[in-house]
C-alpha cells in the first residue's frame, strides 16, 4: 500500500505531477537535515524537526506552489503572502521551466534563518 505522501504525488495530473515530484526531490537534496513527512494532509519538509516548507496546488490558480512556513521572515519579491499571517507561497507554472535559481535562493534564505535559531 502506498503512503499518503506517495499517493498525493501520484494522484496529480501532468504537468503538475512532474513539477511537484521534481520539487520534492530538489528540496530533499538541499540538506541532509531535511526530512519529509505528512502533516495537515500535505507533504511537509522539516529541518532538524522544525517545519520548513510544504508543497501544494493552489485552488484558484491550479498551479503547484512551495509554501514557506516562516515566509513572513523571508524577503523575496516572488513570494506571495495572500491571507496568511506567517506563511508565504511561491507559485510555479508547471508548463514552463522550473525557476531553480529562485527556489534555491528562497530555500537558502530559509535554511539560514533556521541555522540562526539553533
Amino acid at each position: 500500500m502506498l503512503s499518503p505522501i506517495n499517493n498525493y504525488f501520484l494522484q496529480q495530473d501532468e504537468p503538475v505531477k512532474s513539477c511537484l515530484q521534481f520539487l520534492r526531490e530538489h528540496i530533499l537534496k538541499q540538506s541532509p537535515n531535511i526530512t519529509e513527512s505528512w502533516k495537515y494532509g500535505m507533504p511537509f519538509y522539516c529541518c532538524n524537526g522544525k517545519m520548513l516548507c510544504y508543497l501544494w496546488v493552489h485552488k484558484k490558480y491550479h498551479k503547484p506552489y512551495l509554501g514557506i512556513v516562516e515566509g513572513s521572515r523571508i524577503h523575496h519579491p516572488d513570494l506571495i503572502i495572500e491571507k496568511r499571517a506567517r506563511m508565504k507561497i511561491f507559485l510555479i507554472d508547471p508548463a514552463e521551466d522550473i525557476p531553480i535559481k529562485k527556489i534555491d535562493s528562497i530555500l537558502k534564505e530559509v535554511l539560514a534563518l533556521y541555522k540562526q535559531v539553533d
